[in-house]
C-alpha cells in the first residue's frame, strides 16, 4: 500500500516539474512543441474607387501580415498606390499602413498622401478608419494637406472601396 502512494506522489511531483518547465518559455529547458507563432503573409495588387467630391479610380499593391491563431488574430498591412482624377487631371500617391486587432472589426490606419495638378504639389497625412471583409476593404478618411490655399480639385473627405487580388501567400513559423 505504501509503495503505491509513493508512486502516485513521485508521479505528481514529476508531472508538476515538467509542466512548470513548459510554462517558462525564455529560461526553461522544456519547450511546448504545440505553441508556435504562425504568420500568413499575403501580397497582391488592389484596385478600387475613392468617392468624395470627385470619383477617382485607385490602383496599387498591398502586403498583409496575419497571425494564425484562434483568439484575436491581428492583421497588419502596408500599401502603396496611386489615383488619378481624369476630369481635373490631379494625380495622387498614397503610402499607408493599417491594422486590425480581431477577425471581425474595424481597421485603423494612416496614409502619407501626395497630390499634384502638375503645377503645384501638396503633401499631407490621412487618418483612415475602415472595415475589411474577405478581400474587400472599405475605408473613410480625411486628407490633411499642406498648402490649403492651393485649390486643385481633389477629395478632402472620402470613402473608398478596394479589392485586393492576392497572388502570393507565404506561411512563416517562428
Amino acid at each position: 500500500m505504501m509503495s503505491m502512494w509513493r508512486k502516485i506522489v513521485c508521479s505528481a511531483v514529476l508531472i508538476s516539474f515538467v509542466l512548470t518547465g513548459n510554462t517558462q518559455k525564455e529560461n526553461g529547458f522544456f519547450k511546448n512543441p504545440f505553441k508556435k507563432d504562425v504568420l500568413l503573409i499575403k501580397t497582391g495588387p488592389y484596385f478600387g474607387l475613392q468617392q468624395g467630391k470627385f470619383l477617382v479610380p485607385e490602383f496599387g499593391v498591398e502586403r498583409q501580415w496575419q497571425q494564425i491563431k484562434l483568439k484575436s488574430p491581428a492583421t497588419h498591412a502596408a500599401h502603396m498606390g496611386f489615383n488619378y482624377n481624369l476630369k481635373y487631371k490631379v494625380l495622387g500617391y498614397d503610402l499607408g499602413y493599417w491594422f486590425k486587432t480581431h477577425r471581425i472589426g474595424l481597421t485603423y490606419g494612416a496614409n502619407i498622401s501626395l497630390r499634384t495638378d502638375f503645377e503645384s504639389t501638396s503633401v499631407g497625412l490621412t487618418p483612415v478608419l475602415g472595415f475589411k471583409v474577405w478581400q474587400f476593404h472599405f475605408q473613410t478618411g480625411y486628407h490633411f494637406l499642406t498648402r490649403p490655399a492651393v485649390a486643385f480639385e481633389t477629395n478632402k473627405f472620402f470613402v473608398s472601396a478596394r479589392f485586393v487580388l492576392i497572388n502570393d501567400r507565404e506561411i512563416k513559423r517562428k
